[in-house]
């Protein structure tokens, strides 16, 4: 916590500060674990050109979402091979820009988007994206509803996309973002296999299955190793597609996750009716967007871990109603102006959703290798942001 406090009197707040030796370390993790495995990290979860480049230098392959991911990373020497344009929403001109300096897979889950890539991305290789039954309940952030597609419809869109001059390679998935039930990977690719043997009766064999993202960072709640779901994901491979399967992971919140922590200071203290209102200089936009969903980070008060704790409304610096972090952070009793406030494993989808509203910059970025120790990374000593009824969910 010393050296966490150093920085944030040398660069002031509110600051993210990342670990490259934890991203390190999940990388390797999924390599090792994953059969026949191919990471394209999601830069749209920290597209930090520091980040990127240290990933494109351990062999990381990327999955882009627009054309300012693609150009960001051929600015820095990333092959387009190594790219896959993950989005299924994607504009024809964009799709033309990728196919013109050399990337070939896309993801489709509709045929009017295969439709625009045979038009301008001629034989380029494709993956349908489906969407998966039984995740209800087992994911913070499910995203089943604006991605993906039936499996039924995924084996029309195979064969139309064969008929329009493209190749089909494999499916997509994703189970939902912070997915706690590693059963839920092998639910999914056994759906997928219903399509591969499928598209082998009108001669398509598929190779790839690409598992998406999904695997948790640990906030408030326990989560499985990634060598837990490793072991489901193999064991679905090779039970319901074979041998020979390239496995694609697109890991963003699980990679760079928790390798961050933000740190933030209160502004103000006030008493409104029954409650305690601490204001920050971070908020909800300004890094802290992801609050208004379901992400409860841990949080801790510089110097004031072993204090009494109170139930305090959290909000940002703004003027804007909405920008209420939680109504319900658990913090000692005392914190108060000038108070230091630790965000941990904070390094994904924060600075990327940060805007400069009210005039009011984001938080920069600071890299400092080997200072998120065992303890800070796993949350322990940390106070976490929940009141008893959620905490017994």
């Amino acid at each position: 916590m010393e050296k966490l406090r150093q920085i944030a009197e040398k660069y002031g707040t509110p600051v993210l500060v990342m670990d490259l030796n934890v991203i390190a370390n999940n990388y390797r993790q999924l390599i090792e674990n994953i059969n026949n495995c191919k990471v394209y990290y999601a830069v749209k979860s920290n597209s930090h050109i520091e980040i990127v480049k240290f990933l494109k230098d351990m062999g990381s392959h990327f999955d882009v979402a627009s054309r300012g991911e693609i150009e960001k990373l051929l600015s820095i020497g990333v092959e387009p091979s190594r790219m896959s344009f993950g989005n299924t929403i994607k504009k024809i001109e964009d799709i033309k820009f990728a196919y013109e300096v050399g990337i070939r897979m896309f993801a489709v889950d509709a045929e009017m988007e295969i439709e625009k890539i045979a038009l301008v991305a001629p034989n380029a290789d494709i993956y349908v994206r489906i969407s998966t039954n039984g995740m209800e309940g087992d994911a913070d952030w499910p995203l089943t509803r604006k991605f993906g597609t039936s499996v039924n419809h995924a084996i029309e869109l195979v064969r139309y996309a064969k008929e329009k001059g493209l190749n089909p390679i494999g499916l997509s998935f994703h189970v939902g973002s912070q997915n706690y039930n590693p059963e839920n990977w092998r639910t999914a690719i056994r759906e997928a296999s219903i399509v591969f043997e499928e598209a082998k009766q009108f001669g398509v064999e598929m190779k790839m299955i690409n598992t998406g993202g999904g695997m948790p960072v640990r906030y408030v709640r326990d989560i499985p190793s990634i060598k837990k779901i490793a072991k489901v994901i193999n064991e679905a491979v090779e039970e319901y597609l074979g041998n020979d399967i390239t496995v694609i992971v697109e890991p963003g919140r699980s990679m760079v996750g928790n390798a961050g922590v933000m740190i933030s200071r209160v502004i103000l203290r006030s008493k409104k009716g029954d409650e305690n209102w601490l204001y920050l200089d971070a908020g909800v936009f300004h890094g802290l967007t992801e609050t208004i969903q379901n992400i409860r980070y841990r949080i801790t008060v510089d110097g004031k871990e072993d204090e009494e704790l109170e139930k305090f409304v959290l909000a940002g610096p703004t003027c804007d109603s909405v920008d209420v972090m939680y109504y319900d952070a658990m913090l000692p009793k005392s914190t108060t102006l000038g108070d230091i406030v630790y965000f941990f494993a904070t390094g994904a989808y924060t600075t990327e959703y940060g805007t400069n509203f009210n005039g009011i910059a984001s938080p920069s970025i600071i890299f400092e290798n080997g200072i998120l120790s065992e303890e800070i990374v796993e949350g322990s000593n940390t106070v976490e942001t929940l009141i008893t009824e959620t905490q017994e969910q």
